[in-house]
């Protein structure tokens, strides 16, 4: 799946939807246990001032220094923190040994870690500093170093949380990606199984009623429509093919009588030309037939096991005498047996036709070849002629298509039109290419059509 389609970026958005999701979840709920454990803290803060700055107001200095001695005896807030210091700063009452120096004397709260009287380690604690009328400062507090313990396990599952969201997040997103793949796949093997000529495949049903199904309609109308066209296209072709066969055919028989009782030899030349025109235009249709028919997939339930080694020995046995009176060799390079199910005739024809156009066109040795690999088989056919420039190919393998006009002679650019209309009735590709020098020819068949 490549990064850029559709799929990757559907399944990367699932993920960062998801992600986005899990922390918004995680920092809202660590926000509020963290507002809630430092408002609790203000608020003990503001109840312990507000009841120390009452006494001040009603006892003074004096009496609010035993109050807050009296307190700290009787602990009655746990976890306070007060210092009560006079006008140069000298501590008179509290817990505290000294007012600390990172606590401004603004009225305003700070988090500070400090000691207390009588604790060995310094703890986290909100204190606020109030100025009295006297000159004097009172400092009062709350110690939060549990609550900020709770909140740093918090803080550590929210991490711990966080990975396993990441985790989730990609499940999340590969288990969408392959919802999609796995919807399309029928309707992509449909596909496939259609280019390959099976005009009968159909998607399934789906009665979901949601996108994939509607996909799934639209092909299958589609794919209908197309049978319909192929199939009529057939019909008029077969049909177009016998009117046309059938007044050649005459015409050609008209054609030999004449030519037998013609004495004059440029009346005689005359009908042989015109024999050899009417030869030709019936061995066009004949070929064009074939195209139309192979590229429809009619022939398929004609398949059957042959050994492609002994038919290429058979081709070069053929072909032999006319390569040798051209002063030329064909050789065949192919595994002792290897069988495969295929249209004989069809093959046969195919490499007649590449073997005829090495002997036309090529040079040299025509060097036939059958190879066997795990999945495929490839038949090649190579020469040592000037070959096919690699821009010109595509237009080699299309009907009608002729790379060399000036060639003239007898071809109408169906010869190699039809060998991939043969490779591809049998699910196979074919692939022109440089035989340095020359042209190969490679017809790749799948060993399990």
């Amino acid at each position: 799946m490549h990064w850029r389609s559709t799929t990757a970026r559907f399944a990367a958005l699932v993920f960062l939807l998801q992600l986005a999701a899990a922390a918004t979840l995680l920092l809202t709920l660590r926000a509020i246990v963290r507002g809630q454990v430092y408002d609790r803290a203000f608020v003990t803060e503001e109840v312990l001032r507000q009841d120390l700055l009452a006494t001040h107001a009603g006892s003074g200095t004096a009496g609010l220094a035993r109050a807050i001695h009296l307190r700290g005896e009787r602990r009655a807030v746990p976890g306070a923190v007060v210092l009560l210091t006079d006008a140069r700063g000298r501590p008179l009452a509290g817990n505290l040994a000294a007012w600390p120096p990172n606590v401004p004397g603004d009225d305003s709260t700070v988090a500070v870690e400090l000691y207390r009287v009588r604790h060995d380690t310094p703890e986290a604690m909100l204190v606020r500093a109030t100025r009295l009328p006297d000159g004097g400062r009172l400092l009062t507090g709350s110690v939060i170093e549990g609550e900020r313990r709770t909140v740093r396990l918090l803080e550590a599952a929210m991490l711990v949380a966080l990975s396993l969201a990441v985790a989730f997040a990609s499940l999340a997103a590969w288990l969408a990606a392959r919802m999609i793949v796995t919807r399309l796949d029928d309707t992509v093997t449909t596909l496939r199984a259609v280019r390959g000529g099976d005009l009968s495949r159909r998607v399934a049903d789906d009665a979901s009623g949601d996108a994939f199904a509607l996909l799934a309609g639209a092909v299958n109308a589609t794919l209908d429509r197309v049978e319909a066209l192929v199939s009529e296209l057939t019909l008029a072709t077969d049909t177009l093919a016998h009117d046309l066969k059938s007044p050649l055919t005459r015409l050609r028989s008209a054609l030999e009588r004449a030519s037998a009782q013609v004495t004059e030899p440029a009346a005689q030349e005359a009908v042989d030309r015109a024999l050899s025109e009417g030869d030709r235009v019936l061995a066009l249709v004949e070929t064009a037939l074939r195209i139309s028919r192979a590229e429809a997939g009619i022939g398929r339930e004609t398949f059957a096991p042959i050994d492609l080694a002994v038919e290429l020995e058979q081709l070069a046995e053929i072909y032999g005498p006319v390569a040798e009176d051209a002063g030329r060799a064909i050789t065949v390079s192919a595994p002792a047996t290897l069988t495969l199910p295929v249209h004989r005739e069809l093959i046969a024809q195919a490499l007649g036709n590449l073997i005829d156009n090495s002997l036309k066109y090529g040079a040299g040795p025509i060097a036939l070849a059958l190879e066997a690999y795990a999945d495929t088989a490839t038949i090649s056919v190579a020469d040592r002629g000037p070959g096919i420039a690699p821009g010109q190919r595509a237009l080699a393998l299309s009907r009608f298509g002729r790379v060399d006009e000036a060639r003239g002679g007898a071809g109408a650019g169906l010869g190699l039109s039809l060998v991939a209309a043969v490779t591809r009735l049998h699910g196979g590709t074919i692939t022109l290419d440089d035989a340095a020098p020359g042209l190969i020819v490679r017809l790749t068949l799948p060993l399990r059509p």
